[in-house]
């Protein structure tokens, strides 16, 4: 069975952000692979262990009461659509961003919380 490589790129291209994750997540358990980056041992070349994490995940852990509001924010935070956005809402608890600064991280984690949403940062 030969693949049309091309074909799978430009479906992808079309796909959204949740749908791309959700094929990520499919494949991860259909073959028993993970999609992480691997990860170098934290003291392996001298580092500091108490150094300070400088990039967070920002997790929306629950929607809370207002949630058109946590959806008007997380489309203004992530830029998705509205259905993407609020389908990102309904599947809480979601990374709805990854890699932020931390000072990026505390405000977009006070925006959802001023509308009612609970977020975690990792």
């Amino acid at each position: 069975m030969a693949l049309d490589t091309q074909a799978i790129i430009d479906q992808l291209k079309d796909a959204s952000i949740l749908e791309l994750n959700d094929l990520v997540k499919a494949i991860e358990d259909e073959f028993d692979v993970t999609a992480a980056a691997p990860v170098a041992a934290a003291g392996a070349a001298g580092g500091d262990d108490a150094a300070e994490k400088d990039s967070f995940d920002v997790e929306l852990t629950e929607s809370g009461q207002e949630k058109v509001k946590v959806i008007k924010e997380v489309r203004a935070i992530t830029g998705l659509g509205l259905k993407d956005s609020k389908d990102l809402v309904d599947g809480a608890p979601k990374v709805i961003k990854e890699g932020v600064a931390k000072a990026d991280a505390d405000e977009m984690k006070e925006k959802l919380e001023g509308v009612g949403a609970t977020v975690t940062l990792k």
